[in-house]
């Protein structure tokens, strides 16, 4: 019987080690775990086996401890749980600069101050004023682009 909870001792070390590695990285309650229980299970080897069993635990833990750690560590297994799937869309289909041109004009349709939002040939782009605030409802020219965002002037 002695010998069962010895290498369940010994499992649930590995298990808590894996744990550590794979689950908790830098956490430590699974070596904590890991740790307590290859020391409770040398200690009962070296209790009811004597020196020979007890040395032979301590090479079992050190050879299975090393099976775990490089087994987890390949990267081999680490592709096993990667996403391999690729994310090909935007939040917009195209660019502004793709759609509109320099000298295009538009209205507000939020305060810019600096950044809101203009209507520019029936559609909606996200949009940065040159200088001041301007107000809602105010006619609106493109003088560039940056990014996903329209650059434009207030008319006078």
């Amino acid at each position: 019987m002695e010998l069962f909870y010895i290498i369940l001792l010994v499992f649930f070390g590995l298990l808590f080690l894996l744990a550590e590695l794979v689950l908790l990285p830098g956490v430590s309650i699974g070596a904590i775990l890991s740790l307590v229980c290859y020391g409770s299970s040398i200690y009962l080897a070296f209790r009811d086996y004597g020196t020979t069993g007890g040395v032979v635990v301590i090479a079992v833990v050190l050879l299975l401890s090393l099976l775990v750690v490089v087994v987890s560590l390949r990267a081999r297994t680490w592709q096993r749980f990667s996403l391999r799937q690729e994310i090909r869309s935007s939040s917009m289909s195209v660019l502004p600069a793709d759609e509109l041109q320099v000298g295009d004009r538009g209205r507000t349709l939020s305060r810019l101050s600096p950044m809101g939002k203009v209507e520019i040939g029936g559609r909606t782009y996200e949009a940065k004023s040159t200088g001041a605030y301007v107000d809602p409802q105010r006619e609106v020219e493109v003088v560039g682009f940056e990014n996903f965002s329209v650059i434009v002037k207030p008319l006078p």
